[in-house]
């Protein structure tokens, strides 16, 4: 007895004329029951949905590493006046240095696991660019895709016209010392917005190797995909 007493200080407090006069009578079995329940019930709904969640803090590489990382997607001659587009903490984007020349380098995402940067066509910015906004606000896949065409489409989202060139490359993670992407592999993309298979005279696919293809023709955001071997084989 003295175990549900220090359960539930509220059977211990009740008199024997209360429960009745077996000590297992109904009234005790439903005072029993209810201290049971009490003491095993989640706390309430409310306090849960309100409880503040501590945020989770990323580590992002200085301005200087990230910048030096990024631009190792772009053609040599053009690294050295590249515009450099780097993260903050809370995974939003920031300028880190103004460029002079035609390209535009995105660093590393420092939220993923695998490294994957990119160095494109500053006219190809406000497409990228929107692409981010989405991404941050939780849209990704094939209705980030959509969103993007629709706004091409209606005349609020810019697109060049004409082909634009994207340089994607991926590896394990930046050596600073050496100033190298430890197992670097580099893709080129080629934007054709509109473009078909047909008219290009490209498979629709991937093939294989390193011949080209195009992917999603007829679209505004169309691109031929050179994809070499990782291993260097032709």
């Amino acid at each position: 007895m003295r175990r549900y007493h220090r359960l539930c200080p509220s059977l211990a407090a009740a008199s024997p004329a209360r429960l009745g006069p077996h000590p297992f009578g109904a009234a005790f079995v439903l005072l029993s029951l209810a201290c049971v329940l009490a003491a095993v019930a989640p706390p309430p709904l409310i306090a849960q949905e309100t409880e503040s969640q501590p945020e989770v803090s990323v580590a992002v590489p200085p301005d200087a590493e990230q910048i030096a990382a990024a631009v190792l997607a772009a053609p040599e001659d053009r690294r050295a006046e590249a515009t450099v587009i780097g993260w903050r903490a809370d995974g939003s984007n920031v300028t880190l240095r103004e460029g002079s020349n035609d390209i535009v380098c995105l660093a590393d995402d420092p939220r993923d696991a695998a490294l994957n940067i990119a160095c494109y066509h500053r006219d190809l910015e406000p497409y990228m660019a929107r692409g981010r906004q989405l991404s941050f606000e939780g849209v990704q896949g094939k209705e980030r895709s959509d969103r993007r065409f629709a706004e091409i489409e209606a005349g609020e989202l810019p697109m060049p016209a004409g082909p634009r060139a994207l340089y994607v490359t991926t590896g394990r993670r930046y050596d600073p010392e050496k100033g190298e992407i430890e197992g670097a592999h580099t893709r080129w993309v080629l934007y054709v917005p509109g473009a078909t298979a047909e008219e290009l005279g490209l498979p629709a696919g991937p093939t294989g190797g390193v011949a080209p293809w195009l992917m999603g023709e007829g679209t505004p955001g169309a691109h031929i995909m050179i994809t070499p071997p990782r291993d260097g084989s032709p």
